[in-house]
Order: structure tokens, then C-alpha cells, then sequence
């Protein structure tokens, strides 16, 4: 009987355990998600950075290609004035025609004014675009920084609450164990107190068993003489009858 209810104190103990495990696995479940919903998040950051990034060397890159194509133009516009310089004579017989270039070279030169004026404006956005995108990174980077001292934190508090509650549970078995031991003990003593008192029992009756034998045997030799001598007698008796 003590057995069986150290049994059932067992099972109450696992369904117990098996609770404790459920929370803890729902807690870590649920910091689990918290954390791929941050790291989601980062992603999605930085791809939006990527794609920024890549928006901005695009642009660099046309940029580029116009300022190279203004370039010929000017080096043609220079290779034109040497042309015009050299032909001065034959420039004054075609003053109408040189007019209309010179009025070419004029809107030549506004739409260069427009574009130059025009890449002033893209290079100020695009510093305004990499001091906002520095900004971004900044901003990623004390994120990150963040949910890696939120992650260690939580990381050392698991820790800190496993190595709890493994001391607990080793405490629980050693007391578990050490109210064992007491009880088998109590029971090995109680085994031998009751193991005694059969093995008395068992001389007393082999005693008894003995002595009642003996008187047996006595009484029987008794009653066997009688018997005999009753016997004898009646014998004579009918002998001298039948004489």
C-alpha cells in the first residue's frame, strides 16, 4: 500500500511537469513569433534600402551618361567658335546664316544653363536622398542593436529561469528520494519486526504441536492396556462359558 500511493504521488508530479512545459513552450512560442516579426521587419528595411540604393547608382549612372553627352556638345561648341574665328571674311558674307547660328548657340546654351541648372537640383537631391538614406541606416542600425540586447536579455533570463527551475526539480528528488529511502527503511524494520513475531509464532505452535503429541502418545498407551486387558478378560470370560 505505501508503494501505491508514492505511485500516484509520481503521476501528479509528471501531469505537473507536463504543465510547466506547456506554458514555458507557449512563452517561447510566442517570443519566437515577436521575433520574426522584427526580423520581418528589418528585411523589409533593408530590401527598401537595396532598392533605394540601386534607384540612386541608376541615376548617378544617367547623370553620368548626360554629363558626357554635354561634354561633346561643348567640345563641339569650341571646335565651332575656332571655326567661326577662323573664318571670320567669309563669316561677314554669312551674317544672316551666322545669326542663326548664333541664335542656335544661344538656346544651345540656355538649355545647357536649364540642365546644368537642372543637374544642380538632382546632385542637392541626391545628397538630400544619401543624408536621409544615412539617417535610415542609423536608424536600421540602433534598431538591430536593440533587438540584440533584447534577444541577449531575453536569452539570459531563460537561461537564469532554466537553471531555476532545474534546481528545483533536482531539490524535488532528492527530497522524493531521501522520504523514499525513509520509508523503505520504516518498511525493511517493519518487514523484520513482523518476520520475528511469525518466527516466534511458529515455535510456539511447534511447542504446543509437540507437547500435545506426547500426551497423545501417553493417553494412547494408556488406553491401548485397558483395551488389551479388557480384551483378555472377556476372552476368559467366554472360554470358561463355552467350557
Amino acid at each position: 500500500m505505501p508503494r501505491k500511493k508514492i505511485t500516484k504521488k509520481n503521476k501528479g508530479s509528471g501531469i505537473a511537469k507536463i504543465a510547466t512545459f506547456t506554458a514555458s513552450s507557449i512563452s517561447s512560442a510566442y517570443s519566437s513569433y515577436k521575433k520574426k516579426q522584427e526580423q520581418k521587419k528589418i528585411d523589409e528595411i533593408k530590401l527598401k534600402k537595396l532598392a533605394e540604393n540601386n534607384k540612386v547608382i541608376q541615376e548617378r549612372k544617367d547623370l553620368k551618361v548626360r554629363e558626357d553627352h554635354l561634354k561633346k556638345e561643348l567640345e563641339k561648341l569650341k571646335l565651332k567658335e575656332e571655326n567661326i574665328k577662323l573664318k571670320e571674311k567669309d563669316l561677314k558674307l554669312k551674317e544672316e546664316k551666322v545669326k542663326i547660328e548664333n541664335d542656335k548657340l544661344i538656346k544651345k546654351d540656355e538649355e545647357l544653363s536649364l540642365i546644368s541648372k537642372d543637374l544642380r537640383l538632382k546632385e542637392k537631391e541626391l545628397r538630400s536622398r544619401d543624408e536621409e538614406q544615412n539617417r535610415k541606416d542609423i536608424d536600421l542600425k540602433v534598431r538591430e542593436e536593440d533587438q540584440r540586447i533584447k534577444e541577449q536579455r531575453e536569452s539570459k533570463r531563460k537561461r537564469r529561469e532554466q537553471k531555476l527551475k532545474e534546481i528545483k526539480e533536482q531539490e524535488k528528488i532528492k527530497l522524493e528520494n531521501q522520504k523514499l529511502k525513509e520509508w523503505e527503511e520504516k518498511f525493511d524494520l517493519e518487514q523484520k519486526r513482523k518476520e520475528e513475531e511469525e518466527r516466534l509464532r511458529e515455535e510456539k505452535l511447534i511447542r504446543r504441536e509437540r507437547e500435545r503429541a506426547l500426551r497423545f502418545q501417553n493417553n494412547n498407551k494408556d488406553e491401548l492396556k485397558e483395551e488389551i486387558s479388557t480384551r483378555l478378560k472377556n476372552f476368559e470370560i467366554k472360554q470358561s462359558r463355552e467350557n
